[in-house]
């Protein structure tokens, strides 16, 4: 079987297509913004890239950087369509199935090629992608349009199968999966509630991330409490690395940050989550976050923004983690951290819960054939 998947270069979308590559199946790749070259992570697969420009000449990123205007002048003639370059590809592989991940990016520039074929179309939604389809520029109508030719959709959470539905979805739903096919958890680095030392925070705060807010609420805390702690801040945007630079509480404190777009192995997150007391992330959109169901799988107590529900998949307030009712209200997040460091029980018992829910519902090796399963259904339906 040949599988042509179309996403952007996303750790996530590596990870779910790994899981493939024992699955005897040819698995190409369509690099849908052409931004990363050639990926290692999936060295196996077959790559498309390189598509994008007519000509890479010299002092191009030079230019992009301190002539904008005059760079989007000259790339109006340089870049190639997206749609006619998946044309090519398709027509080249001629696949048995189409993947794409994530509409916006993703989809809607190969539709008009797929509205002209019948090879089954899957589709998974990420992230907030279904959920403020609108604010990310998506019409109504190009959405319904773009669902009444999916033949198959995957999520990463119930909310957004109701969404597909409300919009006009009625073909077959393969069901909730994690992201990024699943997760392999290194067991060794979760330590006991008593061992616990760190407190962890998601440092997104782009408009919809709101970082900054969870660090003024910790902020309130009396300082020998956090001079206890240890504070893990990861994908920091910069406004975030800025605001620690800068804060007379946070240069008192054992603070490390890991700015976004820095390499950091997942293995040394997972680690840190394994160490954390609590894990905090809040944002006002989002889909269900692989990096919640890391911490959860490593034991930290997670305090979670839940936009449309989602959050509430996993967390049942005050018993296995606490929900963010207002991700932009700092009295509500600092009282949210003080009811999850007072009351080690409900951490103790949270962290048995969650383990044993990650590991039932996200452990990457028994996910492998549920998703290997998918493809060859697909084709035998088809």
């Amino acid at each position: 079987m040949k599988i042509l998947t179309v996403a952007i270069p996303n750790h996530h979308f590596f990870q779910w297509v790994n899981q493939l590559e024992s699955s005897g199946h040819e698995v190409y790749w369509f690099d849908i913004t052409d931004g990363n070259g050639f990926s290692e992570k999936i060295g196996w697969a077959t790559q498309f890239n390189g598509w994008k420009f007519r000509w890479d000449y010299p002092l191009r990123q030079r230019i992009k950087k301190h002539i904008p205007k005059l760079y989007q002048l000259i790339q109006t003639v340089n870049e190639r369509s997206a749609t006619k370059a998946f044309k090519k590809v398709f027509e080249k592989v001629q696949p048995d199935i189409v993947h794409c991940f994530e509409m916006q990016l993703a989809g809607l520039p190969i539709l008009p090629i797929l509205e002209t074929s019948n090879v089954p179309l899957v589709y998974s939604s990420w992230g907030s992608d279904l959920f403020i389809y609108e604010i990310l520029g998506v019409t109504k109508a190009k959405a319904e349009r773009f669902l009444k030719r999916v033949d198959y959709l995957i999520t990463d959470c119930e909310r957004d199968y109701h969404i597909a539905k409300d919009l006009g979805y009625a073909n077959p739903f393969l069901g909730v999966f994690p992201g990024n096919g699943g997760i392999a958890l290194p067991k060794g680095d979760i330590l006991t509630v008593d061992e616990r030392d760190t407190i962890m925070i998601k440092g997104y705060d782009d408009g919809v991330g709101q970082a900054l807010v969870v660090l003024k609420a910790l902020a309130q805390l009396p300082i020998d409490v956090l001079k206890e702690k240890k504070i893990v801040v990861y994908s920091a945007d910069q406004v975030v690395v800025d605001y620690i630079k800068q804060s007379t509480v946070y240069n008192l404190l054992n603070v490390t940050v890991y700015p976004r777009g820095q390499f950091v192995n997942n293995a040394v997150l997972l680690c840190h989550m394994g160490a954390s007391l609590i894990h905090i992330a809040s944002s006002t959109a989002d889909g269900m976050p692989n990096a919640l169901l890391e911490a959860m799988g490593m034991g930290a107590f997670p305090i979670q923004s839940n936009p449309g529900g989602v959050t509430e998949e996993v967390i049942t307030h005050k018993k296995n983690g606490l929900l963010i009712d207002d991700p932009t209200d700092e009295s509500d997040i600092l009282n949210l951290i003080n009811i999850a460091l007072e009351h080690k029980a409900l951490r103790d018992l949270a962290q048995d819960f969650n383990t044993a829910l990650i590991e039932k519902r996200c452990n990457r090796f028994i996910l492998q054939d549920q998703i290997q399963d998918l493809y060859q259904q697909i084709l035998t339906e088809s």
